[in-house]
């Protein structure tokens, strides 16, 4: 694999839908995508009413088949933004094998530490919005009972 054909995205301040039509559209083009700092993706919006939908999406389901039993549901912020990014990949076969070629990671690991990380552009960071509020992954990760 060469440097080339891997991308090593720095997460931090980046708008989670953005980011994800960002590293979709890499993905897509053959291209291996590593997300780093993922704990500092930010959603925009007023952070109780985005932590309130959070809960409401993950926490409330039930299954009508028993109390005991229910979904899954994604509660870390890598499986957060892997739910965002494979939701912008086609039902295939092709958008399959993309979503093979992401790694994302809390934090930065010892193999990426001497990389140079590559942000995403302004216009898709919190940056770019001044007046907009916003809450990170990471809290909403600590709401929904994530223990990073």
């Amino acid at each position: 694999m060469s440097q080339q054909d891997q991308l090593v995205v720095d997460g931090t301040g980046a708008i989670l839908g953005r980011l994800a039509t960002f590293v979709a559209k890499q993905l897509l083009a053959g291209k291996r995508v590593v997300i780093v700092n993922a704990e500092k993706v930010a959603v925009s919006g007023d952070p109780v009413a985005v932590k309130q939908s959070y809960k409401r999406l993950i926490l409330s389901v039930r299954s009508h088949l028993s109390e005991k039993w229910r979904p899954k549901r994604a509660r870390s912020p890598q499986r957060l933004i892997r739910k965002a990014i494979k939701g912008m990949l086609p039902n295939n076969y092709r958008g399959l094998e993309a979503l093979r070629r992401l790694r994302i990671y809390v934090g930065v690991p010892e193999e990426f530490r001497k990389t140079q990380l590559i942000t995403v552009p302004t216009s898709m960071t919190i940056e770019k919005l001044v007046k907009t509020k916003y809450v990170t992954l990471g809290e909403i990760a600590r709401e929904l009972g994530w223990r990073g």
